[in-house]
Formats: C-alpha cells, structure tokens, sequence
C-alpha cells in the first residue's frame, strides 16, 4: 500500500460514519465510579448550549446527587413491558425516535431488555438511535465489554453475563470516568454505591484494591486502544505521514538466517513490556526463489513460532529487504523495528553497504531494536543459479543485430554515422525485454563491434580512427547494461506480482469452494481437498470427542493414524497451538496438526504431511497456509452456529408440541380424577377399610402429578399471573410443612427462620407451591428417621431460605441437572419413582417472581441442600413495613 495516498478501507469505515449519529460512552472501571453522574452532567452542559438532550433510562440507584441532576432533564417516559405478571420498564425506542431530540442520554448499555421488546439488549437500541442520525451518550464497565471479559473473570472470580461487543465501542468517543481505589473503597464504606451490608460484603469480594487496580488499568488500556485505532483511520483516510505513536506497534523483520527465532522471541518479549499488538514479518525478495530446503526450514520454524506466540504472520513482496520493511513500518504505523546485525567483514558492508544503518537512518520516529548475531551467517545451501540466457535467446539476439547492420548499410547513404548508432540500440532494448540480462549485454557489445566494422573508418577494420566515434561506442555499451538492469528487475517484479496474485486466486478460490458445503462434512472435506491441492501435502481433519481425536475428513481418504499422531493431534485441540513436525511438540509425527478455532475455543485439528523427507510447509506458503486456516475457521464456526439455531428452532417446536400436550393430558385427567375422589369420599362413610384407603392416597398422588404437569405446562408458556404482596416467612414455612405433614412424618422438622426476618414481596400460592415441592422432595429422598433443617439466612444485600436433607446428597458436578424437566438422576437420592417435575417447576415459580434457586451438597452431616435466594428487591425493610 502507498502510504503518500488515502487508505480505502479507512474512506469507506469514515464514509459510513456518514448520516449516523454519534456515540459517546463514559467507560468505568466499576460501579460507583461516576459515570452515570458524569454522562448527565454533560448532558446539562450540552442542554444549556441550545441541544436538544433527553433522558431515554438512566438509573439512578438511590442516589441523591445522580437523581438531582435527572430533574433538570427531559425523560422520555419508560415503556412498561409485561414479564411474568410483572411490568418492567424499557426505554422506549418509538417514542424517542418519534420525537427525535439532538442528544439521548442511555445509562447501561449492556442491559439485557425484558422479552417482548424490539431488540435483545439495549446497545442494539442504541444503533437504531445512531442510524436515525441521533446522537447518544451511554454508560459501560470494564467487565462488560466482550473481548475482556473472561480477563476480568479471571482475576475477580466474577462472570458478567450482560456484555457488549467490541465493534460498538470502535467507531464510539470514549470518556473514561477514574477514581482511585482508595477514594472508590471510601464510597463504598460510606454507602454512596450500595446499601451498608451489601458494601461489607462487596468490599471483602469484588471491590478489592487489587480487582480495582486491575480493572482501572483495563479500562484506560481499552480507552487508549480504541483511541489510538481511531487515530489511526483518521491518518489512512488523510494519507498523513509519520507512525503516529499514541500506541505502541512492534515489528520483527524475519529472515532464513539461523538467529530469527532469537529475534522473534525478542519481539514476543517486547511486545509484552509494552502491551503492544506485533508483527512477524517477511520480505518476500527475488532471493527467495533461489533458497534451499535448509534456508526454507529455518524461516518456515521461526514464523511457525512467531504464530505460536500470538504474532501477526506477515509477508510482503518487495525488490529489497529495505524497501520492504520500510513500506510495512508505514504502512502499520510501527513504533518499534527488531532487526539482527550479523558480523559482517568491513570490505562486505563497504560494498553492499549496511541494512541495519539504512534502516536507522530511513525510518524517523521508529525506534529501531538491534540484536547482534554472533558468527558470520551461514553459507547458502543452494547456491543461486545465474541466468545466463538460452541459445535460442542468443542466436535471435545475433539475428536482430545482422538485420539492424543490413538495415543500416542499405540507409547508410542518406545517414550519418550518428542516426545508424541510434539503430543499434532497437536490438539491445529488445533482447533486454524477451531475453534479460546477459543477452542485451551480448547485443551491446555485438552491436558495438558491428557498428565498429562497417561504419566507422576505416571500415572492415576493428580501428577507431576519430576519438568522437569512441564515445559512440562507450554510449551504447552503457544503455545495453542500463537497459539489462532494468529488465531483471522488472522481470523479479513480474515473478513477485504473479505469486501475489496467485495467492490471491487461490484464496478466492478455496472460499467458493466452501461456500458449496452444505454439511459440516462437506464442509471439511473441501478444506482437506483445497488446502490438499494448494500446498500440495496430504491434509486430515480431526474433531474432539469422549474416544479421543476422531477423524472427519482426510485427502487421500485416511481411516487411522497412527499414536503419536494422534497424540499430537489431541494437544492440538485441547491446547490450541501447532503440535507434530516441525513444531516444538512430539516432533517424532509425521504430520503437523494446526488448530481451526475462535478465541479460546478449538473446533477442529487440521494434520498436513508429505510422503517425502522435505518440509511439511514451505516458508514462502505459511502466509497463504494462515489465511487458508483463518477462511476455513470461519466458515466452520458460520457452519456450527446455522445447525445450533435449527437445533433451537427443533427444540422450540419439541417444547411448544410437549407444552400443548401436557396441557391436554392433564386436563383429560383431572374430571376422572374428580370423579374418583368423590366416590373415594362416599365409599369412606360406608367401609374405612385399607383398600378405600389405598385408592384415596393413590388418587391423591395421581391428583398431584397432574397438577404439577398443569403447573409446568403454565411455566413454560409463560401464563403464569402473578399476585405479589408481603408474605411473613414463618407462616409461609409453618403451612408448607403442615400441608405436606404426610411426607414428613417420618422426619423431625429443624425450623430455623427468625420472626424477626423482614417480609418478602412474592406471590403467595406460587411461593406456597415451591416450598411444598423442596419439602415434599426432602421427604421422600432423605434417609429415615433422619431430620429435615429449614433455615433462613440474613446475608448482605439478599435473603436465603434452605432446606437441608440427611442422605446420600447430588452427584458431585450435576446438581444443576436437577431443575431439569423430567430429569431424575441416576445412581443418587434423586432416582427413586416420581415425575421429575416438582424441582423443574419449583425453578420455574422462584424465577418468574424474581427469585433464584440452587442445589449443592452439605458437608457434615453429608445430604443435600436446596436454596431460594431473595435478591435486596424483594425484601421489605421496617420503614416500608410501616407505610404498607
């Protein structure tokens, strides 16, 4: 790319910017540093400038000097969306784009939207706000941007699931709202963020110094990236010279010679001082064409390693190393050049001259890093075979000159000597053109003694008898060597267009051959056969599974490997980096295993091999072999994604035709079950013997195994009606254990829940039917005679009521499984006769009234436990219990 003229893609990001609104996003590092309060503080300043700014949501959180500044601001009123008898309040879209303000104010944007509004999640609201051409300011923590994090999770122990991706932040402005730690820990403990016992609790978990010197630092790293690529795009679309160091870019020039995997390292090093994105990069010369399978080896392993360690893998064709370094450093805006000096003799450098000195003094602003190599480089494998013409070249070359002479002689009557040298120079040009170098010198020195013999005087002689005549000669001798120099560079230039364009073709060709997949087979097949042809190796693909690696497609059909290429393969997928040949791991394979995957996640392994001793993959291929690995990831994840939604379109339709036949069945059921128990009741005035006793208690039993399929069925087709108000949880205990006194009479009951706990606001015959099926399930499964503990918990900020069981408890890693419809668990408590209802639908209840529910493992005595968790909320505090 010519860095004196506008990027195209950097006019098309800007063109589309066109007509759009634009985005600003006041980036935290964690709640309570401000942001909310700083994106309504702008948005008073810009009001009072003449802009039209209203409020689309802003939470407030309780706090006093956030909801002063929401006074003084026009609000769009919320849309009030039904959920589960509940209405929760949405921005409303329609009603902003109908006004259509200058400026909206949208706190949250990683919010996920209540089911029922237009868009998912709400940055999806935003881009619909910026295509309308309105211009928006949002709010955003660290944690919620996509790319960081599993970063985030890793250090705090906290996974976010509300996140936002990383392409909305990239076109946005971003104002980074900071705090100390030490200032935002002091908010905490003075409640300005959170309520007192949900601050202690945050302080000894998230908020931390250390998390929030983590998480600051991410922010301002995030907020200078995306500057400094902005910047970047801005300079592209202007051609501005100079590399623009905001952010610091680092590049490693990578050759043949044996010390590139010391630089490498070195970049990989330096790259991780600076927290800089790097660069491997090979210029693709016409030496290249004449290395021999040692130099290719070396530079094949040290850009495979320079892969390994999260390189970009660049190659670029230029006429010299020097030229092009110097375009890519321009072209990337690179900060920082890695380049080896090997020990050169004096007379070398003086005849060649220094590329590390040209390279220091031809890139201003870039700082240049020089690793010394010790010894002098190696000698070539291969040495390059000079093109010396061909015969035939040569023998056209003396046709053209005898036909110029006879030309010449027969003109020569009415032309000096002057316009027949000027002849003489069609057959060298020529044969500098068809023939290259050393034929066009040939023609010069033919010419020269052609012109010599028959024109000048005395003729048929080799004498020069006028000194002028001489520098004839001379000039063109000079313009045959000229024109032969010329011609061998435009024929490298030639040779390096065509294998660019090549590598072209070949990747265009390989995307339309997996655009005609229409399986995942398929699909994995015409990468086997494509990369098969191109790189000319045999390939075979490979995917995890419970067996070990299991191979999905191979050219030429393979149906085994053997174990150690199978034990390369299984590191390839399990760790995600190249394993086999020529790699740094079970080099005894034959084959070298590539991982296909996105982020952390390996889909497949792709094994290339070769019949023969050479290289598994040429240097000059491993450029093309990367783009190749990058389409095909693509295309496999595209094709993963298309069978995971129709499996969710499958499994939808499954649900709504179980759903409706649930629905029918217990309704089928519940008139002669009616009828059964009514008969029951006047059999039992007659005979109160064992059998009319039997029938009652199983009747009963039916009754409630309809019910239950009634009550799945409303969970599922979301008709539950909700009828919230303040319930005492003693009383809410104390009838669930009387109505369910049948099961339990076996186990004392541990009533463990304070009359001093605050009410809690949830639906009282729902929460009924939770605690009936927890306790109902603790009946049945706990071991006899053994005891059943209810107890309740005041923890900061939320509300725990468990029910403990004696017995042999969940299969360890599983107990999710239980809320599962229909799932009972095998080899546990859990596997006795029933339904496998009662906790799906327990699940079901707790969620739809803003409840949580979770099953674990107790440790002494071991059983199981099972918890509903009451979120802040839901919880009633004494003032409120005044005023109801």
């Amino acid at each position: 790319m010519n860095a004196d003229r506008p990027d195209p893609e950097a006019l098309l990001r800007a063109a589309a910017q066109e007509g759009r609104g634009r985005l600003k996003v006041f980036l935290g590092a964690a709640p309570g540093v401000g942001k909310t309060y700083e994106m309504l503080r702008e948005g008073a300043a810009r009001r009072d400038a003449g802009v039209d700014v209203v409020i689309g949501v802003v939470e407030t959180h309780g706090r006093a000097e956030t909801e002063a500044l929401v006074q003084g601001l026009d609000a769009v009123p919320r849309q009030m969306v039904p959920y589960h008898g509940r209405a929760i309040g949405e921005m409303d879209l329609d009603a902003i784009l109908a006004r259509r303000p200058q400026l909206v104010l949208v706190d949250e944007l990683a919010h996920t939207n209540a089911p029922g509004c237009r868009h998912p999640k709400r940055y999806q609201d935003v881009e619909e706000l910026l295509d309308a051409g309105i211009d928006v300011f949002s709010t955003v923590n660290i944690q919620h941007i996509e790319s960081l994090n599993d970063v985030v999770a890793s250090f705090t122990h906290v996974r976010v699931r509300e996140t936002v991706p990383d392409r909305v932040l990239e076109a946005a402005e971003i104002e980074v709202v900071d705090i100390p730690p030490d200032e935002l820990i002091e908010r905490l403990k003075d409640g300005k963020v959170y309520v007192p016992e949900e601050a202690s609790r945050a302080l000894n978990h998230f908020f931390t110094k250390s998390n929030l010197s983590a998480l600051r630092e991410l922010a301002l790293r995030r907020a200078a990236q995306a500057v400094d690529a902005q910047m970047l795009d801005y300079v592209r679309s202007h051609a501005l010279a100079g590399n623009w160091a905001v952010g610091e870019r680092v590049v490693v020039a990578v050759s043949e010679l044996p010390s590139s995997e010391e630089l490498v390292r070195a970049a990989k090093r330096t790259a991780d001082t600076f927290r800089a994105p790097w660069t491997a990069l090979h210029v693709e010369t016409p030496r290249d064409q004449h290395f021999g399978e040692e130099e290719r080896r070396r530079l094949a392993a040290a850009l495979n390693l320079a892969s390994q360690l999260g390189a970009a893998v660049v190659s670029v064709p230029a006429d010299s190393a020097i030229e092009g370094i110097k375009s890519y450093i321009a072209e990337a805006r690179a900060t920082h050049l890695i380049v080896g000096k090997s020990a050169r003799s004096r007379l070398f450098e003086l005849r060649h001259g220094s590329v590390v000195d040209r390279l220091v003094r031809e890139t201003p602003g870039v700082a240049v890093h020089v690793m010394p190599i010790a010894g002098a480089p190696p000698a070539p494998s291969v040495r390059p075979a000079r093109d010396y013409g061909t015969p035939s070249g040569y023998g056209w070359t003396t046709a053209m000159v005898a036909g110029i002479t006879a030309l010449g002689s027969g003109l020569f009557h009415i032309l000096n000597f002057a316009n027949v040298a000027l002849l003489y120079l069609l057959p060298v040009m020529a044969a500098a053109s068809l023939f290259g170098r050393w034929p066009a010198l040939f023609a010069g020195i033919l010419s020269s003694l052609a012109y010599n013999f028959f024109f000048l005087p005395p003729t048929g002689t080799l004498t020069v008898s006028n000194p002028e005549n001489v520098i004839t000669i001379i000039v063109l001798l000079g313009v045959a060597f000229l024109t032969s120099s010329l011609s061998a560079r435009v024929r490298a230039q030639a040779v390096l267009a065509a294998g660019s364009a090549r590598q072209n073709a070949a990747l265009a060709g390989f995307l339309r051959q997996l655009s005609d997949a229409a399986t995942e087979a398929e699909l994995m097949q015409a990468v086997c056969a494509e990369i098969a042809r191109l790189l000319d190796v045999q390939a075979v693909m490979l995917v995890a599974s419970p067996d070990g690696p299991q191979i999905r497609a191979a050219i030429p059909p393979e149906d085994a490997l053997d174990t150690i290429a199978l034990a390369a393969a299984q590191w390839t997928l399990e760790r995600g980096v190249p394993a086999g040949r020529g790699s740094d791991t079970l080099t005894a394979s034959d084959w070298l295993f590539y991982p296909l995957g996105i982020e952390e996640r390996v889909l497949a392994a792709l094994g290339l091999a070769r019949d023969d001793s050479r290289e598994t993959v040429r240097s000059d291929q491993i450029p093309l072999l990367m783009s190749l690995l990058d389409q095909a990831t693509l295309a496999l994840e595209r094709m993963r994604l298309g069978e995971e939604m129709r499996d969710v379109a499958e499994l939808k339709e499954r649900d709504r035709l179980r759903a409706a036949l649930l629905s029918s069945v217990s309704h089928d059921l519940r008139t002669p079950l009616t009828a059964i128990l009514g008969s029951v009741a006047e059999l039992k005035h007659r005979d109160d013997g064992p059998l009319v006793e039997t029938i009652e208690t199983e009747a009963q039993r039916l009754k409630r195994f309809v019910a239950n399929l009634l009550d799945m069925a409303r969970v599922e087709a979301g008709a539950l009606k909700l009828n919230v108000e303040p319930v005492d949880l003693t009383d809410a205990v104390s009838a669930a254990v009387h109505d369910t006194r049948a099961t339990l009479a076996d186990h004392p009951i541990d009533l463990q829940v304070s009359p001093g706990l605050p009410l809690v606001r949830v639906d009282p015959q729902l929460f009924h039917h939770c605690l009936i099926n927890l306790l109902d399930n603790a009946g049945r499964y706990a071991d006899p005679d053994t005891p059943i503990a209810i107890r309740a918990d005041r923890i900061p900020g939320a509300l725990d009521l468990s029910i403990l069981d004696q017995g042999p408890g969940l299969p360890h890693g599983r107990e999710r499984e239980v809320f599962e419809t229909f799932r009972r668990l095998e080899g546990s408590d859990r596997s006795k006769a029933g339904t496998g209802l009662g906790l799906a639908i327990v699940k079901g209840f707790a969620e739809a009234m803003g409840l949580s529910v979770e099953a674990s493992n107790r440790g002494e005595p071991r059983g199981a436990r099972f918890t509903l968790h009451f979120p802040e909320q839901l919880l009633i505090r004494e003032s409120e219990e005044a005023i109801e």
